[in-house]
């Protein structure tokens, strides 16, 4: 189908979750509301997060196959967030199996389009645009799909356009999701308590952090690399690899009480004073 994108994702850590308490039991490891992923065709990303509110892993949550929970995560740490979730199921009738390798996924971008039968469909939009991430059960070559495949560089470019964080640049094990802006997207407020509630709320309440995720946008012919700042007031943590309309744009951290050093462009981007 004409303007159709697609990534391939692999094969995702994917845990499954079933019983009468899964989503109660779930709703109180995870920073997501379970309950907005019930029924609801949505995929939902999420952090897991310590007693102190840091990150340990982020993850995506799903409503699988026959009304089961999923828990997807990077490839090869199934062992670990699945320890650490069961860490707390005591009593909770809940079942749990690692399907890992038993799904491969893809996301679309573009105009929707139907999934052949099997394959499970849930909205996501993981690349800051409204998608489709398609779970499938067969190998991904079997699948008959017209769509143009994102090249990496248009893919990390999107990305960092979008201001959508990615682990080991923006995000990291033992920081605080809110620094990411990930209660934008991943935290919900309302749903009650879950494993470092207490620390993130009270983040929320006083409006502080010592740093926060920000979208940068240079002029395409200024050298540009992952880095500290020349005025000392954050870092860069990742450069789009493509200039888009004479302009690159970044992500990185600016330190809290360092505004002054920047200024923003009508769409939201900051730019270093002193620079182009």
């Amino acid at each position: 189908m004409s303007g159709l994108r697609v990534v391939h994702l692999g094969k995702p850590a994917l845990l499954e979750f079933r019983g009468p308490d899964a989503v109660r039991f779930l709703n109180g490891q995870l920073t997501q509301d379970v309950r907005k992923v019930v029924g609801g065709g949505l995929s939902l990303p999420s952090c897991v997060t310590d007693a102190k509110g840091r990150l340990q892993f982020r993850v995506t949550l799903v409503e699988g196959a026959e009304g089961a929970l999923w828990v997807a995560g990077l490839q090869g740490n199934a062992g670990d967030i699945e320890a650490r979730l069961t860490r707390y199921l005591i009593a909770d009738d809940v079942e749990v199996a690692d399907l890992t390798g038993k799904y491969s996924l893809c996301h679309l971008i573009g105009p929707e389009t139907e999934a052949p039968a099997g394959v499970l469909v849930r909205r996501s939009d993981r690349y800051g645009v409204p998608g489709w991430d398609w779970w499938l059960a067969c190998p991904e070559d079997e699948l008959k799909l017209e769509a143009t495949t994102f090249a990496d560089a248009e893919l990390e470019a999107l990305r960092i356009r979008n201001g959508v964080p990615a682990w080991g640049t923006e995000l990291g094990e033992g920081m605080l999701p809110p620094e990411a802006l990930l209660e934008n997207t991943d935290i919900s407020y309302q749903k009650g308590c879950y494993i470092g509630q207490e620390v993130i709320s009270r983040i929320k309440s006083a409006g502080k952090v010592n740093r926060r995720l920000t979208r940068f946008v240079f002029a395409g012919e200024v050298p540009l690399s992952a880095g500290p700042l020349e005025n000392g007031a954050g870092e860069i943590t990742s450069v789009s690899p493509l200039v888009e309309n004479g302009l690159r744009h970044a992500l990185g951290y600016v330190k809290r009480g360092a505004a002054e050093l920047f200024y923003k462009t009508e769409t939201g981007e900051i730019v270093p004073v002193g620079l182009p």
